[in-house]
């Protein structure tokens, strides 16, 4: 019987993103909480972003567990394998652009009411506990952004990179955060202490100013794999593959259709037999379909291959 493997266990994507969700839903639960005792608007944000970082990553674990169960076969019910036969691949992509949406429209959000908060001179804060709160999250993210890093040099997972990076933007913006409150803390009962209720508010709306493009790219990927946008160089490669192929067999031509769908390379070739070819049994068209796919590469849970030879090419439009 085989061992289940431990809630916790890094080895793997599921565990990798377990142990992100749960280490930033206690970020989290501090940011809101101190945010709220200590009157930062700042360290709200940074909480409420983390509990929406948290809620997609859940997700993004739910997606996961489908997309494994699919292509093993373990653990999938019939049901569900029914009415989703091509897989759950198309849900990653949609998963990986809701996520950054989110983050983006959040980052707007508070902009705006930093801004806001500026022009009505600012709030005050309990610069102590705001300190307290920034050096426990900047020491817990930089051991997570360290672990889950590491861990994903073997998982390999676009998840679990998004993971890291999250964490990564954790630590800067806490830096800041962190930076900014020493300030506030320093100045006061100096002459310099006016400027600490406008400290809040200006460090929340640089961090904004930062937060807003980082996601854009990983959206835009996300949207072209929705598209079935056709990356150029699998296309390539494809393309060399089944035109070497073209010409060792004596083929007429070929199509081939390819589309990159999260971690799903989709591939569709179509090759155009001669009508002078000699017939071939099942196992000899067979043989050729295995040809095909140790020429292109890459086997494995995560390739959809089909590979059809006709002699119409209305087959292969």
């Amino acid at each position: 019987m085989r061992a289940k493997p431990a809630f916790f266990d890094l080895s793997n994507e599921p565990g990798a993103l377990r142990t992100s969700i749960v280490a930033t839903l206690l970020v989290s639960s501090l940011g809101i909480g101190f945010g709220v005792a200590s009157g930062s608007f700042s360290i709200v944000f940074d909480g409420i972003f983390s509990l929406i970082d948290a809620g997609v990553s859940l997700l993004s674990l739910v997606v996961v567990n489908l997309i494994t169960s699919y292509a093993t076969s373990e653990q999938l019910s019939r049901k569900l394998r029914e009415r989703f036969t091509m897989g759950f691949w198309h849900l990653e992509p949609m998963v990986l652009a809701v996520r950054g949406t989110l983050l983006i429209g959040l980052s707007v959000y508070a902009l705006v009411n930093a801004v806001g908060s500026l022009l009505k001179g600012g709030r005050d804060l309990e610069f102590g506990l705001a300190i307290v709160y920034a050096v426990v999250t900047v020491v817990v993210s930089a051991a997570i952004a360290f672990v889950e890093a590491r861990a994903n040099r073997r998982i390999g997972s676009d998840f679990v990179r998004l993971e890291v990076k999250s964490w990564i933007m954790s630590v800067g913006i806490t830096a800041a955060l962190l930076i900014a409150f020493c300030l506030g803390f320093a100045v006061q009962g100096t002459h310099w202490q006016w400027i600490s209720p406008y400290i809040d508010p200006a460090v929340l709306a640089i961090v904004c100013l930062i937060i807003i493009p980082l996601p854009i790219s990983d959206v835009r990927q996300a949207f072209s794999d929705i598209f079935l946008v056709t990356p150029a160089d699998l296309k390539l490669h494809v393309d060399t593959v089944a035109q070497a192929f073209v010409v060792k067999h004596a083929f007429s031509s070929y199509r081939a259709y390819v589309a990159k769908v999260g971690r799903l390379r989709q591939i569709e070739l179509y090759f155009i037999v001669p009508p002078d070819m000699r017939p071939k049994a099942i196992a000899g068209w067979d043989a050729l379909r295995d040809e095909i796919g140790e020429t292109i590469g890459d086997e494995g849970p995560d390739r959809w291959l089909t590979v059809v030879f006709t002699g119409d090419p209305e087959w292969a439009e």
